[in-house]
């Protein structure tokens, strides 16, 4: 008889809700029947809330059920029905994550990114070798008790057998520059290669005496926020105000060149992190499989050094690599702890498990006035529709992770520059940058440099000398491109797109990027992508295998929609009294504001709980209330956003309340 799992990365219900916010939240079901384990679904929140990065907790034990239930409604399952529940405290049928042997000296959080990439396929994990990191920026402690010795997680599996050890994460470095220039890191990674301004700078040598492990053994962040500051005062010095790329602005320049030394910096670390574990495991790269796991391992260049350089048997990444693949590591923790792995078949080959499109008929009455005519695919037209153009595609479940693979997309034409500024403008981005390609995988070898699979966009390769200037639109600057390879077995349909274009066209090749707004969520039904395609003026949509082609102007006339389409806000609004009554209750307990601020700050002292007294938690915020000028400053404005009357739960105010507590995330 089948038994039901979940485990799910959400903020804890209860009084530490009110600070210790948990972001890119997600709940992953799991199915086991006899000797074979699936995964089922993945329910990102930010595609159920429409709230970027999802920061909202849901307050209460009871508020946390009901949204439990309702996502186990959609596949025909209660509470009740499942037998256990991993990775947030509170919930029904909560279990502690158990540890694996020889793992206890690091946190859950970073055992749950490793273990989402070594585990993904059982197969693999018993009979060959794989190299594992997980690397962040700082993990989560909502399951601690105590301090961690090390926060980054590394590990040799050989034949199913894992040797745990620590290094280092270059993720602090992207987070200081991040503060510095106060810019996401995706923004930071394509600046880097927006233009040619570049610095002398020694990167190896800036890293050889810095240590990034993290943990009470050492903290990677004053090292990190030094160096970085090194590289933009010499970058100041060099380049004196001076713009040498005169497509961007002089602060652009600056910037630009500092993230080129940071990324050698990165990629030094990651490289002495590499040779640490084949030298202490005794194994050779070539018979190995690298997986990178945690924020950091979005860093594309960095993947394919390190694929490159050792020659690695293959990248083994999951696509959700940061905290949104976290649902998915801590239950296979949880099924690895408890056993149920032993001897069982699992294998998650593909990144199409969220939700299907459930709307369709309904988003078609709803967009009735703009909808001119809804045919079946058909290839010719495909081409005709996307040729020197735009097009919306959706199709069947909903990719997991940041990066779209072909389900929820924005497909356009490569040959042309002009599609590219399309793009970046129809997503309100900065001009310069770049726009993804995917590409036939039985034709990746011929237009790019590499012939490794690539399915879920985690390698920046270079596009081949002799067509790069066949496909303009998806070349950086530096030559390279962060492709994805589509095969007909997983993307039937997609697939057979690209051979049409590739047919009409000689290229096999189209542009890619995400299907949302800038501070939207990516679309996640009908009704979202066609809300997008009226506001924007994107003329076709291909939704589920059919043509959707849109009017310019509504018959009869009806009054466009200007904002992203609300999603299921319900879930999240109404929680102004149970976050009041919870913030009083820590005041009652005798802790002040700038206490409360600094425990929200402070992740290891949180997992004190037996030492985290307010006397003690109160003088050490006094402390730096008096070395910090600008602590006060920041915990009054935690008290205006998370106090009573505070703006972080009111869904009205969707950029808003990313934007407040962007300053509190901890790693990607």
């Amino acid at each position: 008889m089948a038994e039901h799992f979940l485990s799910a990365y959400l903020t804890p219900p209860g009084p530490g809700a009110v600070f210790s916010v948990r972001h890119d939240q997600n709940v992953a079901l799991w199915r086991r029947d006899g000797d074979r384990v699936d995964l089922v679904r993945v329910w990102e929140l930010e595609r159920v809330s429409g709230q970027k990065h999802h920061f909202w907790p849901l307050y209460t034990e009871g508020r946390a059920t009901d949204f439990l239930a309702a996502l186990l409604a959609e596949e025909g399952l209660t509470p009740a029905e499942v037998t256990a529940c991993w990775g947030t405290p509170g919930l029904p049928g909560d279990r502690p994550v158990p540890k694996p042997s020889g793992a206890e000296d690091f946190p859950v959080h970073s055992l749950a990114h490793l273990f989402s990439g070594i585990l993904r396929d059982t197969r693999l994990f018993r009979e060959e070798q794989i190299v594992g990191l997980a690397i962040d920026a700082l993990p989560d402690y909502a399951q601690e008790t105590r301090p961690n010795r090390y926060w980054y997680a590394g590990c040799v599996v050989k034949a199913g057998a894992v040797t745990f050890l620590p290094v280092e994460s270059p993720g602090p470095l992207y987070t200081a520059a991040e503060t510095v220039f106060g810019l996401e890191p995706g923004s930071l990674m394509a600046l880097a290669s927006a233009s040619e301004t570049s610095i002398a700078f020694d990167a190896e040598a800036g890293v050889r005496d810095v240590t990034f492990f993290g943990g009470s053994a050492t903290q990677p962040w004053k090292a990190a926020h030094d160096l970085v500051r090194e590289i933009v005062a010499e970058a100041e010095r060099q380049l004196g105000g001076a713009a040498p790329d005169p497509a961007l602005s002089a602060e652009d320049n600056l910037r630009s060149a500092v993230m080129k030394v940071v990324q050698r910096c990165c990629e030094a670390v990651a490289i002495r992190n590499v040779e640490r574990l084949l030298e202490a495991g005794g194994i050779r790269a070539e018979d190995t499989h690298l997986a990178t796991t945690g924020g950091y391992a979005l860093n594309c260049p960095t993947n394919t050094l390190l694929m490159d350089r050792f020659g690695f048997r293959s990248l083994i990444t999951p696509p959700c690599a940061n905290d949104s693949g976290q649902g998915i590591g801590l239950g296979l923790l949880g099924l690895y702890g408890a056993g149920l792995l032993d001897g069982a078949e699992l294998r998650i080959d593909s990144a199409y498990f969220g939700r299907e499109v459930r709307d369709t008929e309904e988003a078609l009455a709803e967009f009735a006035p703009w909808i001119a005519s809804v045919t079946d695919f058909d290839p010719e037209q495909f081409v005709s529709d996307v040729s020197d153009g735009v097009v919306a595609w959706v199709d069947g479940r909903a990719e997991l992770g940041p990066r779209a693979l072909g389900h929820r997309s924005l497909l356009g034409d490569p040959r042309s520059t002009k599609v590219k500024d399309l793009l970046n403008e129809y997503k309100r981005r900065q001009w310069w940058r770049p726009v993804a390609p995917m590409v036939m995988a039985e034709h990746a070898a011929d237009w790019f440099a590499c012939d490794r699979e690539s399915p879920y966009m985690l390698e920046a390769v270079q596009v081949r000398p002799e067509v790069r200037a066949l496909v303009p639109a998806v070349v950086h600057l530096d030559g390279s491109a962060r492709h994805q390879t589509v095969t007909a077995a997983s993307n039937p349909l997609l697939h057979r797109a690209l051979d049409a274009f590739r047919a009409a066209t000689g290229v096999p090749v189209l542009c890619n990027t995400s299907l949302n707004d800038k501070g939207e969520a990516v679309v996640d039904q009908a009704a979202e992508a066609l809300n997008f395609c009226v506001r924007k003026g994107v003329a076709v949509l291909y939704l589920c295998g059919r043509r959707v082609a849109l009017r310019t102007e509504p018959l009869p006339a009806a009054a466009a929609p200007t904002e992203p389409r609300p999603r299921a806000l319900h879930h999240f609004a109404g929680q102004e009294d149970d976050r009041d009554a919870l913030w009083q209750g820590w005041l009652d307990a005798g802790y002040t504001v700038e206490g409360m601020y600094h425990l929200s700050r402070s992740h290891e002292l949180r997992a004190e709980r037996e030492l985290s007294t307010p006397e003690r938690v109160n003088m050490l915020a006094a402390y730096r209330a008096a070395v910090d000028p600008s602590f006060s400053g920041l915990a009054e404005n935690f008290r205006r956003t998370h106090g009573p009357g505070g703006s972080f739960v009111d869904p009205s105010t969707l950029t808003g309340a990313f934007g407040v507590i962007n300053p509190l995330r901890r790693g990607r």
